[in-house]
C-alpha cells in the first residue's frame, strides 16, 4: 500500500515538473512592418493612411519619403522596401522595365494639380500664355523640383514651355531635390515664387496658391503604385489593397488628391 502511494506521488510529481517546464503557447504576432518608398508629396496623406492601416490590421507600415528618382536609385541599390509609389509614370516605367516591380500589382492610384505659390496672402498671378513670370519674381528665384529628374520639376518645366515663358525664367530656377524642398524655399522666404503640387501648398500655411496651371499645359500628374519583386512581406498585398479602400480614399481626398477608380485604368 505504501509502495502504491509513493508511486502515485512520483507520477504526479513528474507530471507537475513536465507541466512546469513546458513552453507556453506562442502568442500571435503582427507581421513585420510594411515598408513603403513614396514620393515626398505624399507625406501628409500617407502618414495618416499608415496609422489607419495599423489601427485596422495591427500591422505597422513605415514610409520613406524622397523624390521619385532618389527612391528608384535606392531600390536599385538594394534598399529593402515592399512598395514603390512614384509621382509620375516615367519612374515607375523605368523600375518596371528593369524588373524591380511586380507588373500585375501596378495601379495608377492618384492624380494631382500643379500650382504656382507665393508667400502667405500673396497677390494672385493670372497664368496664361506669355504671362510675365519673370517680372513677378522681382529679381528672386523660382523654386521648383530639379527639372531634369524630379517629377514636379519636369511637370513645371513642361507647363512653362507650353505657356511660352520658360526661356525668360530658366536662369532664375532654384532646383530642389524634391517638391517639399521647393515648398520650403518659398515658405521660408528664400524664394518669392515656386511651382509645387496643389496638395503640397495645402499642407503649408506659410504659402498661398497664386495661380493654377492649366491641366493641358503639362502631362497628366499620376501617382502609380506597385509591389516590389524583392518583397517577401505577405502584408504588402494587404497594404496595397488598403490604399484602394474607401477609408484611404477619404484620407487622400482630404489632402487634395484625386483618387483614381481602379476600373478606369
Amino acid at each position: 500500500m505504501k509502495r502504491r502511494v509513493m508511486m502515485r506521488m512520483l507520477v504526479v510529481g513528474l507530471a507537475a515538473v513536465g507541466l512546469g517546464s513546458a513552453a507556453p503557447a506562442p502568442l500571435a504576432q503582427a507581421g513585420e512592418p510594411v515598408t513603403v518608398f513614396a514620393a515626398a508629396s505624399l507625406k501628409n496623406a500617407l502618414d495618416a493612411i499608415n496609422a489607419a492601416f495599423q489601427a485596422e490590421t495591427g500591422q505597422a507600415a513605415t514610409a520613406s519619403y524622397a523624390a521619385s528618382p532618389a527612391l528608384a536609385k535606392q531600390i536599385e541599390a538594394g534598399a529593402p522596401a515592399d512598395l514603390f509609389i512614384s509621382a509620375d509614370l516615367a519612374w515607375m516605367d523605368t523600375m518596371e522595365s528593369k524588373g524591380f516591380v511586380r507588373s500585375e500589382t501596378r495601379t495608377n492610384l492618384l492624380g494631382n494639380r500643379l500650382v504656382l505659390i507665393g508667400a502667405a496672402k500673396a497677390q494672385p498671378i493670372p497664368i496664361a500664355p506669355g504671362f510675365d513670370l519673370k517680372g513677378a519674381l522681382k529679381g528672386g528665384k523660382l523654386a521648383m523640383g530639379a527639372v531634369d529628374s524630379v517629377p514636379a520639376g519636369k511637370y513645371g518645366k513642361a507647363a512653362l514651355q507650353s505657356l511660352g515663358v520658360w526661356p525668360s525664367v530658366e536662369a532664375d530656377v532654384a532646383g530642389a531635390e524634391n517638391v517639399r524642398a521647393a515648398l520650403l524655399l518659398v515658405s521660408r522666404g528664400e524664394a518669392p515664387l515656386g511651382i509645387v503640387y496643389q496638395t503640397d501648398a495645402a499642407a503649408d500655411p506659410g504659402v498661398s496658391i497664386v495661380g493654377t496651371f492649366p491641366d493641358d499645359s503639362h502631362p497628366p500628374i499620376l501617382y502609380p503604385a506597385a509591389i516590389l519583386k524583392a518583397s517577401t512581406n505577405p502584408g504588402a498585398e494587404a497594404y496595397l489593397a488598403f490604399l484602394r479602400s474607401a477609408k484611404a480614399k477619404a484620407l487622400f481626398e482630404a489632402q487634395g488628391f484625386t483618387f483614381l477608380p481602379k476600373e478606369s485604368q
